[in-house]
């Protein structure tokens, strides 16, 4: 493995580089042929470019473009497609570049890279290696948040048409439909010697800094070696709607050090029934599990200037 610091130099002497962008998403398709080309435009010398459309795919076309030795790696597409190339580069030697073209890009969020694709580009182009941290379910690594109760419910249920017609609106259209019918669960947290117990719709586990596009806290993000885990509301429907719009209004305010937050290295959570598990957007079996945090597991391109802990 080279230094960081080399890696960076040799991106930015060598500009080797391959293109996987997700064509089967609404923004991906559409901006498959201007993120080329703008990479071109930038100096990359591309070894290969997969534009991937159909879902199956994805995993493969990553792996067939790493296996080209590339320095970067740039991947378009959103948290889904993100969380699995982050898998495909763990602990190699490859700086993974975000094309940010999902519809909440909470991970590019975290690491400040900018979501308007031009902007993107430029870090590519000048930006620096850092490490980050990545999560792990079991043995899935993921970059962004394990979630369980209803958003797994709506991650299984939200019509794709619907998000393709309206972006990440789908996900609360959906979340609503399906919320009279929810029932309440029972979440046990242990960790660091310690229980906790919440009644509740909904909790989350995140690595990075940032869900549904909205800061979780001020200083939560994906290199501090911390999980976060928190409910979202009590055991009432009206709850979860309330403390809904309180995160996305005061995330950027609260701290860790705040309730109902939980900042830990590792984790043990389990529910008084089997409950759907959602990593990163993508169902993953059901409670119990165990998650823990792979340190400094990834190398990503940061904006020039970026923090490397």
């Amino acid at each position: 493995m080279r230094t960081k610091q080399q890696l960076s130099a040799d991106i930015h002497g060598e500009r080797r580089a391959a293109l996987v962008v997700n064509a089967h998403s609404r923004r991906g398709g559409r901006l498959y042929a201007d993120a080329r080309s703008r990479l071109l435009a930038a100096g990359f010398r591309l070894l290969g470019d997969f534009p991937v459309h159909r879902p199956g795919e994805l995993e493969a076309s990553l792996t067939a473009a790493a296996a080209l030795s590339p320095d970067l790696l740039a991947v378009g597409g959103g948290d889904g497609t993100i969380s699995t190339a982050a898998r495909v580069l763990a602990h190699r030697d490859i700086a993974l570049g975000l094309l940010p073209l999902g519809t909440t890009n909470n991970f590019a969020r975290t690491v400040g890279v900018p979501l308007d694709l031009g902007e993107a580009v430029d870090t590519l182009t000048h930006g620096t290696v850092v490490d980050v941290d990545l999560g792990l379910v079991g043995d899935l690594l993921f970059t962004n948040h394990v979630g369980v109760g209803l958003s797994a419910d709506v991650m299984i249920k939200a019509p794709r048409r619907l998000k393709r017609v309206v972006g990440r609106l789908a996900y609360p259209m959906t979340a609503l439909a399906l919320l009279a019918r929810h029932r309440p669960l029972r979440a046990r947290v242990r960790a660091g010697g310690r229980q906790h117990e919440f009644r509740t719709h909904q909790l989350y586990v995140a690595n990075g800094g940032f869900h549904a596009g909205r800061p979780i806290t001020e200083d939560a993000d994906a290199d501090d070696r911390l999980l976060v885990a928190y409910p979202v509301g009590g055991a009432s429907r009206r709850g979860l709607l309330r403390e809904t719009a309180r995160n996305a209004a005061t995330g950027h305010r609260r701290t860790l050090r705040e309730e109902p937050f939980l900042a830990v290295g590792e984790l043990w959570l389990e529910t008084d029934r089997p409950t759907r598990v959602e990593v990163d957007g993508e169902p993953c079996g059901r409670t119990p599990v165990r998650i823990g945090v792979d340190p400094n597991a990834l190398r990503i391109m940061a904006p020039p200037g970026t923090v490397d802990r």
